[in-house]
């Protein structure tokens, strides 16, 4: 068993994830500051209040922030839009390269008979 765990752990995939986490949980860290920093208070200056992390409202004993959750909508939209460039842009990098063309049979005949003539020479 702690045979399989190294040859799984030396497999390049599983360092190539870690990675991705870690770059992930940056990059959340940027659109976090992002959102809260520049987009809310643009958002805020048309709707009139600043921070929309303190949009709430209350019904009886319940009190819905209803701000946080549009923060993070904007925060899963911008992150969305930035993987969907990533990917678009990972795609056009690797397009499959077209097959390099083969022979076909007539190429092979040609070849034969090239080959046939010149023995007779």
């Amino acid at each position: 068993m702690l045979k399989e765990f190294k040859q799984f752990i030396e497999r390049g995939n599983v360092i190539d994830l870690a990675v991705g986490v870690i770059i992930g949980g940056a990059f959340t860290n940027i659109v976090n500051s992002l959102v809260t920093n520049l987009i809310n208070p643009l958002i805020g200056l048309f709707i009139g209040k600043i921070d929309l992390s303190n949009l709430v409202v209350k019904v009886g004993g319940a009190t819905f922030r209803y701000g946080s959750f549009i923060n993070t909508v904007i925060n899963f939209l911008i992150i969305a839009f930035i993987v969907f460039l990533l990917v678009k842009a990972v795609n056009k990098i690797t397009k499959p390269q077209p097959a390099p063309a083969q022979p076909s049979a007539e190429d092979y005949l040609k070849d034969i008979r090239d080959l046939l003539q010149a023995k007779n020479n």
